[in-house]
């Protein structure tokens, strides 16, 4: 059985990284290990998504609200409630929402969810710690098709390797709260326990020596 980190303050941490680098399998897998709850971003719900990846352009902005908005409830409702009392792990960062939309979303459309994105961000809770899962645009392929969401068996190479351009440049610059960034391409933290081990003390040295930006 592992080792809570029954000696920590509750933290909120959060996992980010383009479609399938494995952002929900490191939560589940850190969970016992941090003694956390866990949040999980709504995808499978957002009723336009089967047709956005069918016809982008025409769903886009049907998409992106109904995303930004249900993750806009969870970060303003779950995340205070949960760590009142408990230690939070996350597979999404609000700010993403902002990434894709700058994507897909164009003129009228992109002003009027930019407008909306100001309004609701500065009102969510910044994570104690940001981890940043990295990957060649192959690896994420090969992780998307095994994964086999029927929504995504359409997804074009070209369009993931927009947003994970688009993940390398935001967290170049990514500032709101301390980063841990992690080069996935080799790692298998899912196989291999000694790998989700240098993880894990990764996250908690971060947490414990108060790092701003690491990298591995």
């Amino acid at each position: 059985m592992p080792q809570a980190m029954t000696d920590e303050r509750r933290v909120f941490i959060a996992v980010e990284g383009v479609i399938g680098v494995g952002k929900t399998t490191l939560v589940r897998l850190l969970q016992p290990y941090l003694d956390a709850e866990i949040l999980l971003e709504v995808v499978e719900e957002n009723p336009f998504l089967a047709h956005f990846y069918e016809d982008r352009a025409r769903y886009a902005f049907q998409t992106q609200i109904f995303f930004l908005l249900s993750r806009y409830r969870q970060q303003r409702v779950v995340v205070p409630q949960t760590i009142a009392r408990k230690s939070l792990l996350s597979d999404y960062l609000l700010d993403k929402d902002r990434i894709f939309a700058r994507i897909n979303l164009q003129g009228d459309e992109w002003n009027m969810y930019e407008r909306l994105y100001e309004i609701l961000a500065d009102r969510t809770t910044r994570p104690d710690l940001a981890i940043y899962l990295r990957g060649r645009l192959d690896v994420l392929m090969a992780r998307i098709a095994t994964r086999d969401r029927s929504f995504e068996r359409t997804v074009e190479h070209e369009y993931i390797e927009q947003i994970r351009q688009s993940y390398e440049a935001f967290f170049g610059e990514y500032d709101r709260a301390p980063l841990l960034t992690i080069d996935t391409n080799e790692l298998d933290y899912v196989h291999r326990p000694e790998d989700l081990q240098v993880v894990l003390g990764a996250v908690r040295t971060m947490l414990r020596e108060g790092y701003q930006r690491v990298t591995m």
